[in-house]
């Protein structure tokens, strides 16, 4: 471990000591934009809502939904293990998730600020044994106080794009002294291992993606019910986690095969659920019917194009469509995760962009269990060809499935490797358990 402290780390303590006093500031013009949850607020400033469960006690801490998506399976197998887990994440939207997903007895809190009194309040309350960080959600007061309370951390699932890894290379004592403080980088693949390695981390183990081995997402039955009676058996695209300056394509996709599938309806799911106005607009703006689900609204026979623009209804949407475009990926933003459709059925089609899961796409690509488009244009085309065809449809899914299925593995390798430690605080009992 480096010991020294680089001078980067001690100017950002002294900054977010200092800053401490403004935090409440910030949490209110948080609040204000939807950002916080308004009885939990405490909570970022370290105030536990729970008392800590007796005896050993794992903490996973991921960013957000997707990090908190991923450690699921791992979480549900340290519960089913009789171990207390603690889950943290920064946004309210992976605190909905937590309360509808985690399994019974794990408690999930708000990450404090990475403030150092935040961060000391937070560590005094929980003292967990043992540190799991989902991916790369890196902050310094925090693993720098386990360090110093010999918290054992383990980053999992670890993640490095080339974009994070040229930043961190500006700061190289920085991140390697951070990196230094975790026992064990277990990461997604061996070019994360590689970017890992030349950072500082000492030990690197490559376990695969756990995204791979969650589960499907959850619907409602009811809305499900609901969606399939207003479709009608019509022509589904269902467009994903789409990004500004992607919609213009798909509007435009759709102007095209609306004249070989007058019937055809395509959903378009943007990443950021605000965006549902302005995509609205852009639908009319190029003559088509749209509506918006965030109004409450259903599809009806006019409807072209259905704005979905509400969160957590992925697994409905997945479940109705047999053809999704995946977005973030006609637009260099790096793609988003094709495994949440493809584990329901669905074929998947994405644009050249697709660095932040190339292994994956790469793969998928490879065995014709996912279709590369090169603009809107092209994506018009191999859209046709799949709706017309519902074999070619079924044969693309059911080769994304294999693929995805032969590539899972990573909670029993991940487990495997924790094993040492979990032996470890199992044998260890609290001061007052003695």
């Amino acid at each position: 471990m480096v010991e020294r402290l680089p001078f980067t780390f001690t100017a950002y303590r002294l900054a977010t000591r200092a800053a401490t006093p403004f935090a409440r500031y910030l949490l209110g013009r948080r609040l204000k934009r939807g950002k916080e949850h308004p009885q939990r607020l405490p909570e970022r400033r370290g105030e536990a809502g729970q008392a800590r469960p007796r005896g050993p006690l794992v903490w996973v801490h991921g960013a957000s939904v997707g990090e908190l998506i991923a450690a699921l399976p791992l979480i549900e197998r340290l519960a089913g293990q009789g171990i207390a887990v603690l889950v943290t994440s920064g946004t309210v939207t992976s605190a909905e998730v937590a309360a509808r997903r985690l399994p019974r007895g794990a408690i999930h809190q708000f990450v404090p600020l990475d403030a150092p009194a935040y961060v000391a309040r937070f560590l005094d309350h929980w003292q967990p044994d043992l540190g799991l960080f989902v991916e790369s959600d890196l902050w310094p007061n925090l693993i720098v106080g386990c360090g110093d309370r010999n918290i054992p951390l383990i980053l999992i699932n670890g993640r490095l794009s080339e974009r994070s890894f040229a930043k961190w290379q500006r700061a190289p004592a920085t991140i390697e002294a951070l990196l230094s403080r975790f026992d064990l980088c277990l990461v997604r693949s061996a070019e994360d291992a590689q970017r890992f390695g030349a950072l500082g981390a000492p030990r690197l183990g490559v376990t695969g993606n756990l995204k791979l081995d969650g589960p499907a997402l959850p619907v409602d039955p009811a809305r499900l019910a609901e969606l399939e009676r207003a479709l009608a058996g019509r022509p589904l695209v269902v467009a994903a986690s789409t990004h500004a300056g992607e919609e213009v394509a798909l509007i435009e996709a759709h102007r095209r095969l609306r004249l070989e599938f007058p019937r055809l309806l395509t959903v378009i799911a943007p990443r950021h659920p605000e965006r549902g106005a302005e995509i609205a607009a852009l639908a009319r703006a190029g003559g088509l019917e749209a509506a918006r689900r965030s109004q409450s609204v259903l599809p009806n026979a006019a409807t072209e194009i259905y704005v979905a623009d509400t969160l957590g209804e992925l697994g409905l949407l997945y479940r109705l469509g047999r053809v999704v475009f995946m977005g973030g990926s006609l637009i260099p933003h790096g793609g988003q995760n094709p495994i949440e459709p493809i584990k329901l059925g669905a074929g998947v089609l994405h644009g050249p962009h697709v660095k932040n899961f190339l292994d994956l796409y790469q793969a998928l690509d490879s065995a014709e269990g996912a279709i590369a488009v090169a603009d809107g244009a092209d994506l018009a085309r191999r859209l046709a060809g799949l709706l017309g065809n519902p074999g070619a449809q079924a044969r693309l899914a059911a080769a994304g499935e294999h693929t995805v299925n032969t590539l899972a593995g990573a909670v029993e390798r991940t487990m495997a490797a924790l094993e040492p430690y979990l032996a470890q605080i199992r044998l260890r009992s609290r001061p007052e358990e003695a």
